[in-house]
């Protein structure tokens, strides 16, 4: 680790704070929202949300956020659809939601992953309504008619098209790529068909509003499928990797109140680390080890202060926090993860 001196420096550049009443405002008023959201949902199960209601919270402004949402929203004004690609734990859904509500159109959110098909992107019917009708036009004679009707119930894609909302997609590539066929019309031509829905409106025409963004870890990650190349033509790729040191140490700082100096020791050792290690260690990875430390760390202690605690204790720490990437590999690679983060430090 390095030395005293380089322990104790000022973090430098420029801070974007907001104070805790601000932060309590922005609560009150996400949770206002939501309460508005709840009460206009249609038949108890429409996935529309207000925006206000989904924005991040927290969510650090900084100048390479506001550059990378504004290229998003950019992308989206030229209606196309934004696919954010990048390594797990790098911000890409908080930075989709915060985009989504910057566009003030309600948004749709679809969490992927192998049960989803065409049917949970579309609808499906949902049972029967059964109900009786009593003719009695002629009197002295009853007529009685039973009649059962299928009842069709949109899902989130529909409800996204027809609604002009944003549809935020999250882990789009853990799904099946069979799923995504109906997106193919959706982004060409404008019309999304709903199969198995008969009728004249099996087919929705798209809301000219209607806007979309995915997330989507890279393609070495377990879980993810190679999505067809037809529907991936029809988006724009934006890549989001890990943010600059400054805004780490603001996301951590969002997160878990530790002092300045604390913050930075804790945001280089994950750099490090992120380069030292062939695991992935992410930006929350750094604000899960701060939480750490803000209790293992008695805080009215000077060392707490200076940001100088023990290097046994970080080590310690960061191997709780990473050791979950590495389970069942056995003692043997704990112990040279144990190994490599100490000397990394």
């Amino acid at each position: 680790m390095a030395d005293d001196a380089s322990r104790k420096r000022k973090v430098r550049g420029r801070k974007i704070r907001s104070d805790r009443s601000q932060k309590e405002g922005r609560r009150a008023k996400k949770e206002l929202a939501r309460k508005a959201s709840n009460a206009g949902k249609k038949n108890g199960d429409s996935p529309l949300t207000d925006p206000a209601a989904i924005t991040p919270e927290p969510f650090v402004e900084t100048d390479a956020v506001t550059a990378l949402r504004e290229r998003i929203n950019g992308w989206l004004k030229a209606e196309q659809p934004v696919h954010l690609i990048g390594p797990t734990g790098c911000g890409k859904t908080a930075l989709a939601l915060s985009a989504a509500a910057e566009r003030g159109r309600p948004v749709v959110w679809l969490n992927g992953d192998e049960a989803v098909d065409t049917a949970a992107l579309v609808g499906d019917h949902a049972g029967g309504e059964r109900y009786k009708e009593d003719d009695r036009f002629v009197s002295g004679v009853s007529k009685r008619t039973e009649i059962v009707r299928e009842r069709w119930v949109d899902n989130p894609l529909s409800v996204a098209v027809r609604e002009g909302a944003t549809l935020v997609y999250n882990e789009f590539s853990r799904s099946d790529p069979a799923a995504h066929n109906v997106l193919l019309s959706v982004f060409e031509e404008g019309v999304l068909e709903r199969p198995g829905k008969r009728g004249e409106d099996r087919s929705i025409n798209v809301h000219p509003e209607f806007r979309a963004i995915l997330t989507s870890n890279d393609a070495e990650y377990a879980g993810v499928h190679k999505q067809q190349d037809a529907l991936l033509d029809r988006f724009v790729g934006v890549y989001v990797n890990y943010y600059d040191a400054e805004t780490e140490r603001e996301i951590v700082r969002s997160h878990v109140d530790l002092p300045d100096d604390t913050i930075e020791t804790v945001v280089d050792t994950t750099r490090t680390l992120r380069d030292a290690l062939e695991i992935v260690v992410g930006t929350r990875a750094a604000v899960t080890a701060a939480k750490g430390l803000s209790v293992f760390e008695n805080p009215e202690t000077d060392a707490s202060e200076n940001g100088a605690f023990d290097d046994d204790l970080l080590t310690a720490v960061f191997v709780d926090v990473l050791a979950p990437k590495i389970a069942g590999q056995g003692p043997e690679d704990i112990a040279q993860l144990r190994t490599q983060i100490a000397d990394s430090i």
